[in-house]
Parts: C-alpha cells; structure tokens; sequence
C-alpha cells in the first residue's frame, strides 16, 4: 500500500497539483454540460479554431515535459546538463506562449471575444487559465535552472508535468470534440 511519506517530492506539491487539476476539472465539467444545451453551437464555434495550432502546442508541451524529465534526471545522477534542459524546457513554453497569442490574436481580428458565446467564454478561461500556468512554469524553470538543487528541480519539474497533463485534458474538449 502506497503512504503520503512514498510520495516523490513535497507534500505541498502534491496538494497544489491537486487542487490546481480540481480546478480545471471543474470548467472542463462545466464546459461539457453547456455543450449538451448547444452541442451545434460548440460544432459551429470549433471551426474557427485551427488543428494545427493544437497539434503544434502539443508538440512543444509534450516535448518540454521531455526535457524537464531529463532535467531531473541529470540532477539525480549529478549531471551538468540539468540546467541546459531546464532552459530548453522553458523555452519550449514560451514558444506555446507565442502559439496561443497568434491563436488569439487570430480570432479578434475575426471578431471573437469571450462574449462570443458559450464556447468561446470557456475556451478563453480554460486555454487563459491554462495559458498563466504556462507562464508561471516559465518563471519556475528559470528560476529553478538558475539554482540547479534537486529539490528545487523535482518540484519545478513536478509542476511542468501538472501544467502538461492539463493541456492533454482541455485538448479534447476544446479542439476535438465536435
């Protein structure tokens, strides 16, 4: 049987992973039951969002999860590179960052806006609500790259994983279901 004590990393952690992944839980929930009042209007709105854009962030998220794992790693085996694949992991939030401001910029030069309707209400809180963690989880890396102590470094990388699961769960609901 698994104990609180067996957990990799801090209790806290662990505690605002949770609640941070509740969080979005709950406007993922709140999402699906609006779309069962307007699934037609959902399937409208989703065909001003471009695939490729998603698939894209995908690719940068999934990628910098990749490097922060390697980070963490390097840091248990005393390696040097930690601080390099924390860099590239960060970087590869920033370039998410980019994507998501072109996607938005995208549709207000279409006209739409939060109060463009159900979808869009929940597409901006979730992928904005999304898109500040990224932003935090930057700031985190970088300040953990520059302190390089495994500790600090578990704890940084336990956070990116939470802000990567999170783009995998809002994926669905907001790119490809129609």
């Amino acid at each position: 049987m698994m104990r609180i004590e067996d957990l990799p990393g801090e209790l806290m952690m662990w505690v605002l992973i949770g609640s941070e992944l509740l969080v979005f839980a709950a406007g993922i929930t709140a999402m699906s039951a609006v779309r069962l009042t307007d699934p037609a209007g959902f399937a409208a709105a989703q065909t001003h969002l471009d695939g490729r854009l998603a698939a894209l962030n995908t690719v940068l998220l999934i990628t910098s999860g990749l490097l922060a794992a390697l980070a963490e790693k390097a840091a248990a085996q005393k390696g040097a590179r930690a601080r390099s694949f924390l860099i590239l992991a960060a970087l590869g939030g920033l370039a998410f960052l980019g994507v998501k401001v072109a996607e938005y910029g995208a549709h207000m030069r279409e006209g739409i806006g939060i109060d463009s309707g159900p979808f869009w209400t929940f597409y901006y809180l979730l992928t904005g609500f999304h898109a500040a963690h990224v932003l935090a989880g930057v700031v985190v890396l970088g300040l953990v790259a520059w302190r390089t102590r495994g500790p600090e470094i578990q704890a940084g990388v336990m956070f990116w994983h939470m802000v990567d699961l999170v783009w995998v769960l809002i994926l669905p609901p907001v790119y490809l279901l129609g």
